[in-house]
């Protein structure tokens, strides 16, 4: 049995506000020194999985600069190993278009797929947060004679107009599949994890008479009413981080006495390529408790439940609370942050405060993106001395201090 995994690692993520301004999502830096797509990078290599295809579309130079040859994942490899596949528009017979969605991207790289002569193709998400065995369900797949066998974990009722919604028979086998439903009596979520049948995963792409954008909305639907489908049920620790308030959530969840993804697990390694830097150095006066904290930080101010990346600085009588500090960032003296999320190399002035206040007005440009309280500071942005943001704030990436007007407390704004 010889399995390709494809990881689709694409399209634009809106939900992500300036995070995904300058990347792709599946590289933004997780947990201090991950990026996304260490997860199932790590999760395909530990299942001796070492066929790998990336498939870019929106900002990918970041991405290709982390992942490269592959060498932290042992896919710098003369057979098999890790591809780049760049968007690409298509031929003149089909006017030139470039992909679409996550169906259209596989069916521009099926000569991947047949030059491969892989027996079953694994699709995977490249925004999901998981440590999985892919071999117990590829096993599941091939007892079961499926074509297509989609891994689902059980969900609360509140939480159902977030997935496509799986029901199945005794068996396993998928009766109906429903697109993100607002009711329904179904529990069982699709995780977004596909073991298809190369076959039937290349006629359907291109004989079925349609021509599919996403792997859900018609697609899975159609295929459930003419294929073998099965749901593979998992029950571990498994997160979309697709929009800002779960990409907090789940970096937050880090920071639990007995975390429900654990890191430091020699069982289950997560590769990635990292930086040179020195160890952590503490000041004479720094106050710490409760974070998770990366090689090269200095800290000389207070730091309290957060997420700090490697290279941050934090000057002397600043404090940092409920927060996720991205690589290489610096916050001046006498600043304080909290609940906020600040990218990679974000300047904050002396005594400027972020988060400030308690003034939840969600944002009024993406009030249902940023409406729980999170201020978000683009890569690059530089904060002025002693400017005061509120909550639920939008500074794009790049932003100069010039660009900073505000006198007072301001909340629910872009500034850019």
């Amino acid at each position: 049995m010889s399995v390709l995994a494809m990881i689709l690692a694409g399209g634009a993520a809106p939900g992500l506000s300036t995070l995904t301004a300058r990347r792709a999502e599946a590289s933004i830096p997780f947990g201090g020194k991950y990026r996304v797509i260490d997860f199932p990078l790590s999760n395909c290599v530990n299942s001796e999985i070492y066929n790998i295809a990336v498939l870019t579309q929106y900002m990918p130079r970041s991405l290709n600069d982390h992942i490269r040859a592959g060498k932290p994942w042992d896919l710098d490899r003369t057979e098999g190993g890790v591809r780049l596949l760049q968007p690409y528009q298509s031929s003149a017979e089909e006017s030139g278009a470039w992909q679409e969605g996550s169906a259209d991207a596989v069916r521009f790289n099926l000569d991947v797929i047949r030059e491969s002569r892989a027996d079953q193709v694994l699709l995977l998400s490249g925004n999901h947060i998981y440590k999985m065995n892919y071999r117990p369900m590829l096993e599941f797949h091939q007892q079961r004679r499926a074509d297509v066998t989609v891994a689902v974990r059980a969900v609360g009722p509140y939480q159902t107009h977030r997935f496509g919604m799986v029901t199945t028979d005794t068996d396993g086998r998928m009766t109906r599949f429903e697109e993100k439903p607002r009711r329904t009596r179904s529990t069982l979520a699709s995780m977004g994890i596909y073991v298809f049948s190369a076959g039937v995963l290349h006629d359907w792409l291109t004989d079925s008479g349609k021509k599919f954008t996403h792997l859900g909305g018609e697609f899975m639907p159609r295929l459930v009413k003419r294929k073998r489908v099965y749901a593979y049920e998992f029950e571990g620790y498994w997160t979309n981080v697709g929009t800002v308030p779960a990409y907090y959530e789940a970096n937050m969840a880090l920071l639990s006495d007995i975390p429900a993804l654990d890191l430091s697990d020699q069982r289950w390694v997560i590769h990635t390529r990292s930086q040179q830097y020195p160890p952590v150095w503490l000041g004479s006066n720094a106050q710490i408790g409760g974070n998770l904290l990366s090689d090269g930080a200095r800290i000389e101010g207070k730091v309290y439940r957060s997420v700090i990346g490697p290279g941050v600085y934090i000057g002397p009588d600043a404090e940092v609370q409920d927060s996720i500090i991205m690589n290489d960032t610096s916050i001046g003296d006498g600043a304080i942050i909290n609940r906020a999320i600040l990218d990679k190399n974000v300047v904050i002035g002396a005594n400027a405060r972020i988060g400030a206040g308690d003034n939840n007005i969600p944002n009024t440009t993406l009030p249902d993106i940023l409406n729980t309280g999170i201020t978000l500071i683009g890569r690059g942005a530089h904060v002025p001395d002693t400017v005061h943001l509120g909550r639920n704030v939008v500074v794009t990436a790049g932003t100069a201090p010039e660009q900073f007007t505000v006198n007072e407390v301001v909340s629910g704004e872009t500034i850019s």
